[in-house]
């Protein structure tokens, strides 16, 4: 249910979760869920999707982390490579986008919805405020910067470790470190470079899909900062590098796709349920489209499977290291910045969101401004009341969406 209503990236995933998995199943604390949140801040890749693989892991060990991971990315992910199939016969004026104009401001609801709840648990003292005001400004000035989440977390937890009167060290030895995960992480990533360098270089004839792995995994790798981050990286890879005079003069071919095709797939996106990194289906299959109907299938589950891989490698080596080491004070006095600072990167995210979306039409007298502003507004008063489950929220804001298109 999760992945087909949970709709605006991971900062509206966050409240998702929040309703879904601490108030009405229970799976885990609020605490839990911050900490999960703010552990994965630190980590390349789809935080979202790393937060629900460690919700699974929590409940089930590895095998519900996996089929997590699997369930939660398996509906976006059919979406968009479908997409990659159908955007030949599809123009602008018939993509329905005036039935998902509420959409973005009802995930903005649920990002303030959960601002509040986790501001009553986080900020409890004055370092901690200031943190959080700082990562506020600092999130809304640069929230396109790709390091500018991991550099507040990292700057947090240095700043409340001044001071070590609050929580005092209890020095109990971490267990033995299991290797496994990031050696079959490391070992991917060299022979997908490798072999598509070869496949590329001996001009092998089923070589793009090679190209495609690698290019897709190195994304997923590396990029911090979620969805807004890959967007423009992956742009910058497919649409703009190809057509560069370096690229022209050496001949390569190279993996391309037509600006249009990009930008169709990046809205459509970012209006359907799920992980943002989806895409990576979408781009997956567009790539291959002139391979034939077969290897664009094969292109879709290609770019879901190399763009998801490295979030969950990462995510489930790292967190047992991190379970381990946060029984060092040091690093419960970390997590007291890095919480706070998770609150003032979701305050900042709303404050740029309802910049962008709100204030200029607003400013200039459109009525859909107010409208879509009261949708924050009501989104976060039902939430709040606990009585109207996440799913009926979705589903009212693409009603009104039809509604307000159709008359």
């Amino acid at each position: 249910m999760h992945s087909i209503t949970a709709f605006g990236g991971p900062q509206g995933h966050m409240g998702m979760m929040m309703k879904t998995f601490v108030h009405q199943r229970k799976d885990l604390t609020e605490e839990e869920l911050m900490e999960y949140n703010g552990f994965c801040q630190f980590l390349p890749g789809a935080s979202s999707t790393q937060t629900l693989t460690l919700i699974g892991y929590k409940r089930g060990g590895l095998s519900l982390a996996i089929w997590t991971l699997i369930f939660w990315i398996i509906p976006a992910s059919i979406i968009m490579g479908a997409l990659s199939f159908l955007i030949d016969y599809m123009d602008d004026k018939s993509l329905p986008q005036g039935i998902f104009q509420f959409v973005q401001p009802m995930a903005i609801g649920f990002i303030v919805y959960s601002t509040f709840r986790i501001f009553g648990i986080a900020i409890h003292n004055t370092i901690t405020q200031v943190i959080m005001i700082v990562a506020t400004l600092v999130t809304f000035l640069a929230f396109k910067t790709p390091w500018v989440f991991p550099g507040l977390i990292l700057v947090a937890g240095i700043t409340t470790n001044f001071s070590d009167r609050r929580i005092p060290q209890k020095g109990i030895p971490p267990k033995q470190i299991k290797w496994g995960n990031i050696l079959i992480f490391l070992a991917i990533f060299g022979m997908a470079g490798y072999l598509s360098e070869t496949a590329t270089r001996n001009n092998w004839p089923n070589r793009k899909p090679f190209n495609l792995f690698e290019m897709t995994f190195r994304n997923g790798s590396l990029v911090f900062g979620g969805g807004d981050v890959l967007m423009p990286l992956m742009y910058e890879q497919y649409v703009t590098r190809p057509e560069t005079k370096q690229v022209l003069k050496s001949g390569r071919e190279v993996l391309k796709m037509d600006k249009k095709d990009f930008l169709t797939g990046s809205g459509i996106v970012r209006a359907i349920p799920g992980p943002v990194f989806s895409i990576g289906a979408f781009t997956g299959g567009m790539l291959l489209a002139d391979q034939g109907p077969g290897l664009q299938l094969i292109g879709c589950i290609i770019g879901t499977i190399a763009i998801f891989l490295p979030s969950a490698l990462l995510v489930l080596f790292f967190f047992p290291v991190w379970h381990n080491l946060k029984k060092y004070a040091v690093i419960f006095r970390s997590l007291e910045g890095i919480n706070a600072a998770v609150v003032g990167i979701m305050a900042g995210a709303t404050c740029y969101l309802i910049k962008d979306n709100f204030l200029f039409p607003l400013l200039e007298g459109k009525a859909i401004g107010f409208m879509e502003l009261g949708v924050v507004i009501i989104t976060f008063l039902l939430l709040n009341s606990h009585k109207v489950p996440a799913p009926f929220i979705v589903l009212g804001s693409i009603l009104l969406g039809w509604l307000v298109q159709s008359f």
